[in-house]
Protein backbone atom coordinates (compact mmCIF):
# COMPACT_ATOMS: atom_id res chain seq x y z
CA UNK A 1 0.00 0.00 0.00
CA UNK A 2 3.04 1.96 0.83
CA UNK A 3 4.20 1.42 -2.32
CA UNK A 4 1.51 2.30 -4.67
CA UNK A 5 1.44 5.74 -2.47
CA UNK A 6 4.92 6.50 -3.07
CA UNK A 7 4.32 5.65 -6.82
CA UNK A 8 1.15 8.11 -6.86
CA UNK A 9 3.56 10.87 -5.76
CA UNK A 10 6.04 10.36 -8.00
CA UNK A 11 3.60 10.22 -10.95
CA UNK A 12 1.72 13.32 -9.45
CA UNK A 13 4.62 15.38 -9.28
CA UNK A 14 6.25 14.37 -12.64
CA UNK A 15 2.42 15.28 -14.41
CA UNK A 16 2.91 18.97 -12.44
CA UNK A 17 6.49 19.10 -13.91
CA UNK A 18 5.10 18.07 -17.65
CA UNK A 19 2.32 20.57 -17.27
CA UNK A 20 4.08 23.50 -15.99
CA UNK A 21 7.10 22.88 -17.65
CA UNK A 22 5.75 22.52 -21.23
CA UNK A 23 3.24 25.64 -20.23
CA UNK A 24 6.43 27.49 -19.50
CA UNK A 25 7.98 26.27 -22.80
CA UNK A 26 4.38 27.19 -24.95
CA UNK A 27 4.61 30.66 -23.14
CA UNK A 28 8.48 31.23 -24.14
CA UNK A 29 7.87 30.48 -27.76
CA UNK A 30 5.03 32.21 -28.51
CA UNK A 31 6.87 35.58 -26.96
CA UNK A 32 10.17 34.69 -28.80
CA UNK A 33 7.82 34.46 -32.20
CA UNK A 34 6.32 37.92 -31.10
CA UNK A 35 9.77 39.52 -30.15
CA UNK A 36 11.21 38.06 -34.15
CA UNK A 37 8.96 39.83 -35.80
CA UNK A 38 9.10 42.98 -34.09
CA UNK A 39 13.20 42.68 -34.58
CA UNK A 40 12.75 41.46 -38.30
CA UNK A 41 14.50 44.62 -39.65
CA UNK A 42 17.68 44.00 -38.28
CA UNK A 43 19.67 41.76 -41.05
CA UNK A 44 21.99 39.16 -39.43
CA UNK A 45 24.71 37.80 -40.84
CA UNK A 46 27.28 34.89 -40.57
CA UNK A 47 29.80 36.29 -43.23
CA UNK A 48 33.09 38.49 -42.04
CA UNK A 49 32.48 41.62 -43.91
CA UNK A 50 29.74 43.66 -44.88
CA UNK A 51 29.42 44.30 -48.35
CA UNK A 52 31.78 46.94 -50.29
CA UNK A 53 29.23 48.78 -52.25
CA UNK A 54 27.16 49.93 -48.89
CA UNK A 55 28.32 52.92 -46.80
CA UNK A 56 28.54 52.27 -42.96
CA UNK A 57 28.85 54.22 -40.09
CA UNK A 58 30.06 53.20 -36.67
CA UNK A 59 30.56 49.59 -35.79
CA UNK A 60 29.99 47.83 -32.38
CA UNK A 61 30.15 44.67 -30.76
CA UNK A 62 26.70 43.27 -29.68
CA UNK A 63 26.16 40.41 -27.77
CA UNK A 64 22.99 38.61 -26.51
CA UNK A 65 22.92 35.74 -24.16
CA UNK A 66 21.07 33.87 -21.82
CA UNK A 67 21.05 30.39 -19.80
CA UNK A 68 18.17 27.81 -20.39
CA UNK A 69 17.23 25.30 -18.35
CA UNK A 70 15.34 21.96 -18.15
CA UNK A 71 12.13 21.29 -16.06
CA UNK A 72 11.44 18.24 -14.27
CA UNK A 73 9.63 16.07 -17.13
CA UNK A 74 12.57 16.33 -19.18
CA UNK A 75 15.16 15.89 -16.77
CA UNK A 76 13.30 12.40 -16.05
CA UNK A 77 12.43 11.72 -19.77
CA UNK A 78 15.82 12.18 -20.36
CA UNK A 79 17.45 9.80 -17.92
CA UNK A 80 14.87 7.32 -19.43
CA UNK A 81 16.59 7.51 -22.88
CA UNK A 82 20.35 7.53 -22.01
CA UNK A 83 19.49 4.27 -20.27
CA UNK A 84 18.56 2.86 -23.20
CA UNK A 85 21.04 5.31 -26.02
CA UNK A 86 19.66 7.55 -28.87
CA UNK A 87 18.70 11.16 -29.55
CA UNK A 88 17.42 12.78 -26.51
CA UNK A 89 14.66 14.94 -28.43
CA UNK A 90 13.07 16.97 -25.36
CA UNK A 91 16.22 18.47 -25.40
CA UNK A 92 16.18 19.99 -28.95
CA UNK A 93 13.69 22.54 -28.09
CA UNK A 94 15.56 23.35 -24.66
CA UNK A 95 18.71 24.09 -27.49
CA UNK A 96 16.03 25.65 -30.36
CA UNK A 97 14.82 28.20 -27.61
CA UNK A 98 18.21 29.29 -26.53
CA UNK A 99 19.70 30.14 -29.30
CA UNK A 100 16.52 31.35 -30.59
CA UNK A 101 16.68 33.75 -27.34
CA UNK A 102 20.22 34.92 -27.51
CA UNK A 103 19.69 35.88 -31.29
CA UNK A 104 16.90 37.92 -30.14
CA UNK A 105 18.59 39.74 -27.43
CA UNK A 106 21.81 40.08 -29.72
CA UNK A 107 19.47 41.72 -32.12
CA UNK A 108 17.54 44.10 -29.36
CA UNK A 109 20.82 45.38 -28.18
CA UNK A 110 21.97 46.21 -32.30
CA UNK A 111 18.64 48.37 -32.63
CA UNK A 112 19.52 50.47 -29.11
CA UNK A 113 22.56 51.28 -30.46
CA UNK A 114 20.82 52.06 -33.59
CA UNK A 115 22.22 49.64 -36.15
CA UNK A 116 20.48 47.95 -39.00
CA UNK A 117 22.92 45.20 -39.91
CA UNK A 118 24.84 42.25 -37.53
CA UNK A 119 27.58 40.83 -39.31
CA UNK A 120 30.17 37.94 -38.09
CA UNK A 121 27.95 36.49 -35.99
CA UNK A 122 28.81 33.76 -34.14
CA UNK A 123 27.35 31.67 -31.48
CA UNK A 124 28.75 30.03 -28.38
CA UNK A 125 26.78 27.16 -26.39
CA UNK A 126 28.24 26.35 -22.85
CA UNK A 127 26.76 23.44 -20.49
CA UNK A 128 26.32 25.03 -16.83
CA UNK A 129 26.45 22.85 -13.63
CA UNK A 130 25.99 23.92 -10.16
CA UNK A 131 29.11 22.32 -8.66
CA UNK A 132 32.02 22.94 -11.08
CA UNK A 133 33.88 19.06 -11.24
CA UNK A 134 30.94 17.63 -10.37
CA UNK A 135 28.68 15.96 -12.30
CA UNK A 136 25.38 17.53 -11.83
CA UNK A 137 21.81 16.55 -12.34
CA UNK A 138 20.66 19.28 -13.71
CA UNK A 139 20.71 20.77 -17.24
CA UNK A 140 21.23 24.28 -17.69
CA UNK A 141 23.14 25.71 -20.68
CA UNK A 142 24.44 29.19 -21.30
CA UNK A 143 23.60 30.48 -25.05
CA UNK A 144 25.76 33.61 -26.32
CA UNK A 145 25.13 35.45 -29.83
CA UNK A 146 27.76 37.76 -30.94
CA UNK A 147 28.42 39.89 -33.83
CA UNK A 148 29.35 43.36 -34.84
CA UNK A 149 26.38 45.85 -35.64
CA UNK A 150 26.56 48.32 -38.19
CA UNK A 151 25.14 51.61 -38.42
CA UNK A 152 23.77 53.32 -41.59
CA UNK A 153 25.52 56.59 -42.78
Amino acid sequence: MELLFQLGIISLLLLIGWSIGGATERRHFRSLVKREAQLRDILVFNERRPPQDQAFGQAALVMGSVVIGEDYFKRFAATLRSLFGGTLRMYESVMDRGRREAIVRMKAAARRQGATMVFNVRFETSSLSADAGQRSSVFSAEFIAYGTALKPR
